[in-house]
């Protein structure tokens, strides 16, 4: 199948799954990502989400930290950030929802095969927030898979999904499924940048609503160690 094949196919589905569902809002992501040795790298990231098209911005994050590579396939990272939502019906408004300051661990596994990446996401978190504290666990299962190159390189499409569940150690222990589609392109060994579609479903908790939303990412990468291997990140 042609690139325009794949991309027209994306869009199908996007549109055709959100058709008659609740009103699509934006999801925006900025990522920096710093290479600093061969198994060592520092990222930060910045959100800001809206429930309708660029309007009633709800949302907003910002967050760093570092990541260590074991082996090829294995990573360990550790993180902090603050997490902000706001009421519905209007941008920013009040009062606020949810106020927190969020720390993490994680583990990544990523298994490579002929053309596609699979990448295994297992974190657990520490969420200290102006409702209390909680603490949440999250398995997320992806995958990135190039279009028009064997591997990703500058001048590459890419194809990428993936889908998360939450959960937390109260009941009802269930708290968020959260599924991506999308289409990624690398412009260069520094800057890619992905747009999908975000499907959000959430059991009955109080600092995000579950909606649908369209995403669109940029993504910096500053390798300092001089390889250039990009590789694309599977977001928060």
């Amino acid at each position: 199948m042609k690139l325009k094949g794949y991309i027209s196919l994306l869009f199908v589905m996007i549109f055709g799954t959100i058709h008659s569902q609740n009103e699509l809002g934006s999801w925006n992501v900025l990522n920096f990502t710093f290479k600093t040795s061969p198994k060592w790298n520092v990222f930060f990231e910045t959100q800001l989400r809206s429930l309708s098209f660029y309007n009633q911005f709800h949302y907003y994050e910002y967050k760093g930290g570092v990541s260590y590579k074991l082996n090829t396939n294995f990573a360990m990272t550790t993180g902090l950030g603050s997490y902000n939502t706001y009421s519905e019906g209007g941008n920013f408004e009040l009062p606020m929802q949810n106020s927190e300051i969020r720390s993490w661990f994680q583990l990544n596994l990523k298994n490579e095969f002929r053309l596609a990446t699979i990448e295994h996401r297992y974190r657990a978190e520490q969420r200290f927030t102006s409702n209390g504290f909680r603490n949440r666990f999250r398995y997320r299962i992806g995958t990135v898979i190039p279009i028009n190159n064997k591997k990703i390189i500058p001048k590459t499409y890419y194809f990428t999904a993936w889908n998360e569940i939450f959960f937390t150690d109260n009941e009802p222990f269930f708290e968020r499924n959260r599924l991506f589609l999308g289409i990624g392109y690398e412009l260069s060994n520094k800057i890619a940048v992905q747009s999908g579609y975000i499907h959000q479903f959430d059991y009955k908790i109080n600092d995000e609503t579950g909606r649908d939303f369209l995403n669109i990412a940029v993504l910096y990468t500053l390798d300092l160690t001089n390889k250039n291997d990009f590789s694309p990140i599977i977001h928060d």
